[in-house]
């Protein structure tokens, strides 16, 4: 957890994480679980976190297209990462190899 901390690029990088989890907790358990076995909360709880993890992670991508100067298409991308399955993660490691050390910005 230390290597997210300290910087905008380390929480987006964290969060982005974290919402992926949470699509795929979506997609893949708590979708079958309402629509095989009939368990509607699954859905309605999972959802309503992904949906906040996803808020977050968007106002995040804007803060570090702002302070990096990330250009449209790189924030697009980054966008378009969210909504495909497993795209977080290769967002998240692509970040990870091009700022390896991201404290060192200053931002």
């Amino acid at each position: 957890m230390q290597n997210f901390t300290g910087s905008p690029l380390g929480l987006f990088r964290l969060v982005s994480i974290l919402e992926g989890i949470s699509y795929l907790l979506l997609l893949f358990v708590a979708m079958p679980l309402k629509y095989l076995m009939k368990i509607d909360w699954a859905v309605k709880y999972v959802g309503w976190a992904h949906g906040l993890l996803f808020v977050v992670f968007c106002f995040l991508l804007l803060n570090v297209w702002v302070k990096f100067r990330w250009s449209f298409g790189r924030a697009i991308v980054a966008f378009i990462s969210s909504l495909l399955p497993f795209g977080t993660f290769i967002l998240e490691r692509k970040l990870k190899k091009e700022y390896p050390s991201d404290r060192a910005t200053g931002f």
